[in-house]
């Protein structure tokens, strides 16, 4: 069931979005774990595409916000006012109060207004003026920043980076790709005309179906092997948390589930662990220098801690 309503869902995404079949799939993973996207790339590639043309498939409630430095924390959650007319406060919500948000440019707010999202993202409530409000449900947050600008910006503390179950980049089109956009594009925007094709209902069914995935027991210490290994890891200063191994395993579940399997293979993790774990470690300074990434830290972990095997 997972794997068909899955499927049904990235066909339709795919008619507006060319060529990144990988970053659905990761989003449909963030979906289905409960999770948060973090998409650090240039402007201009489809991250807002993508959350619209997802929120449309889902037929869930989609709103966005530019984040500025000026923008305030009651901008995200929303504000009580006096109505005049009605003699009494009355909650005015804010653009958090939807199912699926885009963040753009997130790390151009203040640390004060960036952390209005923390609350949201892990706890699925916002509190204002003393009173907790639920979020809607399934509530993704896809939240962007821009790699090369640094002018201007906030760098997110490392309490709000590791509230996202994943960091992705979508890139560049390639070629063949590029010129598909201009034919589909050249018209009329597909994304006017996308309709649904699951419900917001459907989804909460399956984020239920995928926590009964099965992952056997080496499986299971095999990917805490590898989240220990970033801790030990001569070039971190900052491990993964343990929030970081609960994540790789729900991504696990998520993505045997897409695949079509009930059980999770050591494979699920290797291919899930830059995704998910690269964002949670803090490399030294002097392997900075190196020039040395967090990505390259990621892979080397994977490469060197032992994939358990059946004993025949």
């Amino acid at each position: 069931m997972i794997q068909e309503t899955v499927a049904r869902v990235t066909e339709n995404v795919k008619r507006v979005i060319v060529g990144k079949d990988e970053v659905i799939e990761l989003a449909m993973i963030a979906l289905l774990c409960e999770g948060h996207v973090l998409i650090e790339d240039v402007p201009g590639i489809g991250k807002t595409t993508l959350a619209k043309a997802l929120a449309r498939s889902l037929d869930c409630t989609f709103q966005r916000i530019q984040f500025t430095p000026d923008l305030l924390p009651s901008d995200v959650t929303g504000i009580y006012f006096f109505n005049q007319k009605a003699q009494e406060f009355q909650f005015r919500p804010g653009p958090v109060m939807s199912q699926i948000l885009l963040a753009d440019e997130i790390n151009r707010a203040t640390p004060r207004t960036q952390s209005a999202l923390l609350e949201a993202m892990q706890e699925r409530q916002i509190t204002v003026d003393g009173e907790t409000k639920p979020l809607p449900r399934p509530f993704l947050v896809l939240a962007t920043q821009n790699p090369i600008e640094l002018e201007g910006t906030f760098p997110l503390p490392e309490a709000q980076v590791d509230r996202f179950l994943l960091k992705i980049k979508i890139g560049y089109p390639t070629e063949e790709e590029e010129n598909r956009i201009l034919l589909r594009f050249e018209q009329e925007d597909p994304l006017a005309d996308l309709q649904p094709v699951a419900t917001a209902r459907e989804l909460l069914d399956l984020q239920a179906e995928v926590r009964r995935v099965h992952v056997e027991r080496s499986v299971r210490e095999y990917l805490v092997r590898v989240v220990r290994a970033t801790r030990e890891h001569p070039s971190v200063d900052l491990g993964v948390s343990p929030r970081g191994t609960l994540s790789l395993y729900k991504t696990a579940q998520a993505l045997a589930a897409i695949r079509g399997r009930d059980y999770v293979i050591p494979d699920d993790i290797k291919e899930l662990a830059p995704y998910v774990l690269t964002h949670r470690i803090l490399i030294s300074p002097q392997t900075r220098l190196r020039g040395r990434t967090p990505e390259e830290v990621v892979m080397e972990v994977i490469n060197e801690v032992p994939v358990p095997v059946e004993k025949l």
